[in-house]
């Protein structure tokens, strides 16, 4: 039988210094995988790292499906290494293609904010993206920073507002829950 369908699709963005965007985004996919709709997720400036959400997604195949598309260094903003760029510039194909061809009902573009912030792929060509995307798709974009133009293109935008984190009080990120 095949899976519901979305109807319209919309653009979701989360976004702010706060703990929680990628959560977020992975809440959705959980949920539309319980109603049998079909997400991919693109983790940009994430690779290499055994996050929670991987072996999660592994639970949930082949209903959701994460690629990672970077080191498990961080990126240096002010100066990304050669080897980031191009990650990020795969992954963004990748991504595009994925929507293109419709392969998930859902494309979480995890950390793509700080991808365009960083100046690895061009916010017109997200924007691009965003505009043409098929009708019946829900596209999700996190990360810090999402510039206005991405703002004005959503339908949806949260700020994830950092009132008070322990990590800035030396508790490093948990597995199962910060990873």
């Amino acid at each position: 039988m095949r899976p519901a369908r979305l109807g319209r699709g919309y653009v979701q963005v989360y976004t702010g210094d706060g703990k929680g965007k990628t959560t977020a985004a992975l809440g959705v996919a959980m949920r539309a995988a319980g109603h049998g709709l079909k997400v991919e997720i693109f983790q940009f400036m994430k690779g290499n790292i055994e996050y929670g959400e991987l072996e999660g997604a592994r639970l949930l195949s082949p209903n959701v499906v994460i690629h990672q598309l970077g080191r498990e260094t961080f990126v240096d903003r002010k100066e990304p290494d050669p080897e980031d760029a191009r990650m990020a510039r795969q992954g963004w194909e990748l991504a595009k293609e994925a929507i293109r061809r419709r392969s998930a009902d859902i494309v979480v573009l995890d950390e793509i904010n700080c991808v365009m912030d960083f100046g690895l792929v061009p916010v017109a060509e997200v924007v691009e993206v965003l505009r043409s995307k098929p009708y019946d798709m829900e596209l999700i974009l996190t990360g810090r920073s999402a510039p206005p133009e991405i703002v004005e293109a959503a339908d949806l935008v949260t700020e994830m507002l950092q009132i008070k984190h322990y990590y800035f009080e030396g508790v490093e990120a948990r597995e199962g829950i910060e990873r």
